[in-house]
């Protein structure tokens, strides 16, 4: 019976001697977990016959150490959650392995070739349904200019010019200054604006659009696009209604852009809030249009807050979806696939799916990975002290031999 006991003692240890040093070899595996090994006593009725591995556990929920890797689709989870992946035989896998790239066909994938799972983008803003999130990798379409920010300041310094307004004669205007705007198949155009103080509290806006004329009236006369209007403050006045009551409405010109070269005609809505007339240097702080030409894929980027940002040559980008993570209320429980993927189970509970950072998911760390939850040290403690159990069960069999050697011969 000894005997027998001492054999299942150097059986289970062989086995934990297999997952100590398989936690060893994967020590510098990103996401791995380390496992242990469970002893049970092992009964034949009520006497007790020898030792086995009972089970053996992953410490999911421990967290390895985060390591800095600088690559844009690398990312690791501050906080609970997996990223979520689905196999070409449609199983998901549920990982803490961050390290994502784009396949031929711009879906973005795991390091095991699984296509990881997101929502989707929408107009709105809102988080679409969950699928496999694919990047559009050739030309996004141009957008033609339907507003222009412009703030700046108009020197309360000034002089009114003496000359009618004309864009060849530098005397006839006190600033110029040049936005662009698109039209609806990418074209760039130049508009100029000409501002010309015209009192101590009003200052007219001219437009010119790529260097045309500017507009004029039926008598032939330059006339302005917009007149703004300020206070004894400096600051600038809201229109008023028909009834001539003051509104909080923003001051705004507008351009006609031409429908020529193939483009659709459309409108140009340039909007002065926050302009003021103080003294000293006329300024422009905001320049800035909504417009773009077209452009083609150049890359993909992963923001914190999981949005998988496309990028494109016309210095545009396109936020084309938002990884999910997955949430467990007994992660722990999961089934491995191997030392760094899990599946679901009955005890795991189901995937509870929410964007990083919502709910009960941890936020992302870009360009980052999660390293192993191993230590080393532990193992190679527990590594000695298996050594130790397999010497004294070995000795166990060799001095029961000796007693059965002894034996034969006294007989």
């Amino acid at each position: 019976m000894s005997f027998d006991i001492a054999l299942s003692g150097i059986h289970a240890i062989n086995e934990q001697l297999e997952t100590v040093s398989n936690n060893i070899a994967n020590a510098a595996t990103y996401g791995f977990k380390g496992s242990r090994a469970n002893f049970s006593s092992v009964y034949a009725g009520t006497a007790a016959s020898g030792v086995e591995i009972g089970s053996t556990t992953q410490n999911i929920g421990k967290s390895g150490a985060t390591q800095m890797t600088g690559r844009a689709l690398d990312a690791s989870v501050n906080g609970r959650g997996f990223f979520v992946s689905r196999d070409d035989k449609g199983t998901t896998s549920y990982s803490r392995v961050g390290i994502f790239s784009t396949d031929a066909k711009g879906f973005l994938i795991d390091s095991n070739g699984g296509h990881v799972q997101g929502y989707a983008a929408t107009k709105s803003g809102v988080l679409g349904p969950v699928g496999a999130l694919q990047v559009p990798t050739g030309q996004i379409p141009a957008s033609a200019t339907t507003k222009i920010n412009f703030v700046g300041n108009m020197s309360a310094d000034w002089k009114v010019p003496t000359v009618p307004m004309d864009p060849l004669d530098s005397n006839s205007f006190n600033m110029v200054k040049q936005s662009v705007a698109y039209d609806t198949i990418g074209v760039q155009h130049t508009l100029s604006q000409y501002f010309v103080k015209k009192d101590d509290t009003h200052v007219d806006v001219y437009y010119s659009l790529d260097g045309a004329p500017p507009a004029t009236d039926d008598a032939g006369a330059v006339t302005p696009n917009v007149t703004l209007t300020f206070d004894t403050a400096g600051q600038l006045v809201s229109p008023t209604d028909d009834s001539g009551a003051p509104t909080t409405a923003p001051v705004t010109g507008k351009l006609a852009m031409p429908a020529t070269g193939g483009a659709a005609g459309g409108e140009v809505i340039v909007d002065y809030t926050g302009t003021t007339k103080f003294s000293g240097e006329a300024t422009s702080t905001t320049n800035r249009s909504d417009g773009y030409a077209s452009g083609t894929f150049i890359g993909v980027t992963l923001a914190e807050d999981g949005s998988l940002v496309g990028k494109y040559s016309n210095d545009q980008t396109q936020v084309v979806g938002t990884l999910t993570l997955a949430t467990f209320s007994n992660e722990d429980a999961l089934s491995a696939i191997n030392g760094t993927s899990w599946v679901a189970n009955a005890s795991s509970g189901a995937p509870l799916y929410a964007a990083p950072g919502q709910g009960l998911a941890g936020k992302l760390s870009t360009g980052s990975l999660e390293g192993s939850n191993v230590d080393v040290t532990t193992e190679l403690v527990g590594l000695m002290t298996s050594q130790r159990n397999y010497q004294a069960n070995s000795k166990v069999l060799s001095t029961e031999s000796q007693m059965m050697q002894a034996l034969m011969q006294a007989l």
